[in-house]
């Protein structure tokens, strides 16, 4: 039998997922790696402890399955898109990655706005903001110009793993709309846009489909992983298309929920929907989008909490669960790193407010859980302003969905029935769509047919929504009084 292997790199983790012909997880690993906060508003990885996960997670999943490293037929990877991996001419990696979430370019992106706005909304579908490659690219070409000197290769994560495993230097057009330095009216790197950067197009890597077969392993990456020399390597895209495909968002109108490092309401819509609190991405299947709105910093706030003040997940979904509504009047607003949609400022911070004496650690518990709920019904307040068309239903997905009390908390705040899948993450999706490109399955419904199922349905309560909808007032108003305060800490 055939087996498949996806591999995913998310905000604080790597996970590899080894799938089967006839559609059954044969095995999986985690391994996690860190992110770095040298200055407020920073944050960054190491490329190098991708490829150590990387290592880790197919060795283990080889010894688990027990299968032959022979009968693995194609590997795929993805990544969160917009993290740039800067390298020399022989590609060793000359300085840590600055990851999505980081804000450090505010002033690339007020210059970018000033001066570029309107070319830069009309050929890459986005405004200027801190999360886009570009902007981070002009903060170490002016703020670190030694290193900037040293500069021959930038890639992205997923590219720089393939290229560890391969050698080859390419991206797909998909992670390439992130970057903020692709043309969407061409499909290619813009020349305007890349000459801010003074950076020679020729040295960016070659432009590609996600499904195309880039390299194949080499005895260097044999070695080091498990993996049988000349096992081929498909080039792959983006995590978040790949939940979006796993969830089986594959037809306009499907809608999913992500709760993960970032948290996204996405739609599927046969055509790009230019907006200020949207990001335009491309699907997989052909001629369909699937525009989003985004919350910055979603688990990650509660990993954030979790880390700081203690505690594990399951204690704080069991203390959070005694608790009301609304918290007792606490209230949690995430922006950790600044926010996305509706603000689309790098500058908020987080906050609890409303603490009293009568405040337990339960009651932060559950002010956390409710406060991102209440950044996601931002989120689908911006998608109605705009009138995109979906269901009453979305696929719910990410690390956060594995909490029943989290779920049943975003549903009652946004007021959608939530659907569950037993296997919904990023490196399930990337090994199903290496399985179409491979031709082990036939196209993307029919890996859906076999490969998925549904584990549970989390209805609304809305006697719950109507209560919340009285909160996000409140939420909203904390928001506005804070901001001018904000912006000037």
């Amino acid at each position: 039998m055939n087996y498949i292997l996806g591999i995913d790199f998310g905000g604080g983790a790597s996970k590899a997922t080894l799938l089967s012909a006839d559609g059954k997880i044969v095995a999986a690993n985690i391994v996690e790696y860190p992110t770095a906060y040298p200055a407020p508003g920073y944050a960054e990885q190491n490329p190098l402890d991708w490829y150590e996960a990387t290592r880790e997670n197919i060795a283990a999943t080889i010894t688990k399955s027990g299968i032959k490293a022979s009968d693995i037929a194609v590997v795929a990877l993805d990544a969160a898109t917009h993290t740039a991996v800067l390298c020399d001419k022989d590609f060793n990696v000359i300085r840590p990655s600055i990851y999505w979430t980081d804000s450090r370019s505010t002033d690339e992106v007020a210059y970018l706005k000033r001066e570029w706005g309107d070319f830069i909304y009309e050929r890459v579908l986005h405004k200027p903001d801190t999360i886009w490659t570009l902007p981070q690219l002009m903060w170490v070409k002016k703020h670190q110009p030694e290193v900037w000197s040293k500069v021959d290769k930038i890639m992205f994560a997923k590219d720089f793993v393939r290229h560890m495993l391969c050698g080859d230097y390419v991206t797909d057009y998909i992670e390439a709309e992130g970057s903020m330095m692709f043309d969407y009216t061409t499909l290619k790197w813009s020349p305007e846009l890349c000459g801010l950067l003074e950076f020679p197009i020729e040295k960016l890597p070659t432009i590609v489909k996600p499904n195309d077969f880039v390299g194949k392993i080499t005895s260097a990456a044999a070695r080091d992983t498990g993996l049988c020399e000349g096992t081929p390597v498909i080039c792959g895209t983006t995590d978040t298309v790949m939940e979006v495909f796993a969830a089986g968002a594959v037809k306009k109108g499907q809608m999913t929920l992500k709760l993960a490092t970032a948290g996204r309401i996405c739609v599927i819509t046969d055509k790009a929907y230019p907006d200020k609190n949207l990001i335009n991405y491309s699907h997989i299947a052909d001629w369909l989008w699937y525009p989003g709105t985004a919350t910055k910093s979603c688990a990650s706030s509660l990993r954030w909490y979790r880390d700081t003040f203690g505690g594990d997940y399951k204690a704080i979904d069991e203390a959070a669960a005694s608790l009301p509504v609304g918290s007792d009047g606490l209230m949690f607003h995430p922006y950790l790193n600044g926010e996305l949609t509706p603000y689309a400022d790098p500058k908020l911070c987080a906050s609890f407010v409303g603490v009293r004496a009568n405040h337990k650690k339960a009651h932060f518990d559950r002010a956390v859980l409710e406060g991102v709920a209440m950044s996601m019904l931002d989120c689908k307040r911006a998608l109605e302003a705009i009138g995109i068309e979906h269901d009453d239903t979305a696929t719910i997905i990410g690390g956060g969905a594995s909490s029943p009390l989290w779920r049943q908390i975003v549903s009652d705040v946004l007021g959608f029935k939530l659907v569950q899948r037993h296997d919904s993450d990023s490196s399930f999706g990337t090994a199903m769509f290496a399985g179409v490109a491979a031709g082990i399955f036939s196209d993307y419904e029919s890996a859906l047919d076999i490969c998925t199922e549904v584990k549970s349905f989390t209805e609304p309560n809305f006697d719950n929504t109507e209560k919340y909808a009285k909160l996000y007032e409140r939420y909203k108003a904390v928001h506005d009084a804070l901001a001018p305060i904000y912006d000037e800490i």
